[in-house]
């Protein structure tokens, strides 16, 4: 008798530390579904604790017909199909309305709305892995209705069948490959042809630290001209929960030199990497004489070429523990 069967058979009698065994090697790709469902990885925290809480009670019905692997993935994604139609759909700025041509100062944070969330690299992840968590493939499934983004990433993503998806969802397979055809066509308009992984594999790994020193160096001087040498010409950011952003060099310019080069403060960086693409994790202190700089934003870098054509500032020091960053920094 394998071990997975020897540990299988002990769950289904209590063993918490079989099951612990069980679902320990999914364990980080289930969460990753999840935040592919639900844009963000608190709530993706918080779905997988509830899906494992519901496969733990639901074992001894597992009947091992299919796979364990088909069946924990049946249960994330009934619970995350749970929580999207509880919750809704998550955004970006970009998502809300028109880009603002000039700086707005005092822009206030939008609470009201379900943001999308960064999320911290892992370790091991496999090249199609980092594509599926790319940001626009993740803003870009928030949306689809949850039954198409559920179908959409157990066929294209992980691989299962459509006849296999039909029996995890409930459904029929012509239903699936209905939703997978909408979600396709859907995807096409709002993903870029070029995955981040693909422009990143065409730059050296020392094109890219020189692009993201050259971001963090620009900030921590003051300095915009070696800041717009960085960007395309139709460059955005945004800031979420902030609701204004903007496009082009000329208005991403007027709010660099109004704002994070003009009156925040001192800037100190850290590099990071989420959703597959380079990012820093930016600290502020507001005021000079302050004795530490404090967790500020995570900002994804999305590079197209040897530039940055999107800066997406994740604005909130609750972003930073995902990430195992300091609390401050000196």
């Amino acid at each position: 008798m394998s071990t997975t069967t020897e540990d299988l058979d002990l769950a289904r009698e209590g063993d918490e530390d079989a099951f612990s065994r069980l679902v320990g090697p999914l364990h980080r790709d289930l969460h990753a579904h999840c935040y592919r469902m639900l844009g963000s990885a608190h709530d993706a925290d918080d779905a997988l604790q509830d899906a494992l809480v519901r496969a733990w009670r639901g074992l001894p019905g597992f009947s091992g017909r299919g796979t364990l692997r088909s069946w924990l993935y049946t249960v994330a994604t009934r619970t995350c199909l749970d929580a999207v139609a509880a919750r809704g759909r998550r955004a970006l700025p970009v998502d809300l309305g028109p880009s603002s041509a000039h700086a707005v100062l005092g822009d206030r944070p939008l609470d009201d709305v379900a943001w999308l969330g960064p999320y911290p690299d892992q370790p091991g992840l496999a090249y199609e892995q980092r594509e599926s968590v790319e940001l626009a493939f993740v803003a870009a499934l928030q949306h689809l209705p949850g039954n198409q983004r559920a179908a959409l990433l157990l066929f294209e993503v992980l691989g299962f069948a459509a006849a296999e998806i039909a029996a995890m969802m409930g459904t029929s397979t012509a239903s699936v490959n209905s939703a997978l055809q909408r979600a396709r066509k859907l995807l096409a308009d709002r993903v870029p042809d070029q995955t981040q992984q693909r422009t990143l594999r065409s730059l050296d790994d020392s094109r890219v630290r020189g692009i993201v020193s050259g971001y963090t160096a620009a900030l921590e001087a003051g300095d915009a001209d070696q800041l717009v040498a960085l960007l395309t010409e139709d460059v955005t950011w945004s800031m979420p929960p902030l609701p204004r952003w903007y496009r082009g060099r000329t208005a991403v310019m007027d709010f660099a030199r109004r704002v994070p080069l003009g009156s925040c403060g001192s800037w100190r960086h850290l590099e990071v990497h989420a959703n597959g693409q380079p990012a820093v994790a930016a600290y502020l202190r507001a005021q000079e004489g302050q004795a530490v700089f404090t967790p500020w934003s995570i900002n994804v870098l999305t590079l197209r070429g040897d530039r940055i054509a999107e800066v997406t500032s994740f604005v909130g020091a609750h972003h930073f523990a995902a990430f195992g960053l300091p609390p401050h920094l000196a």
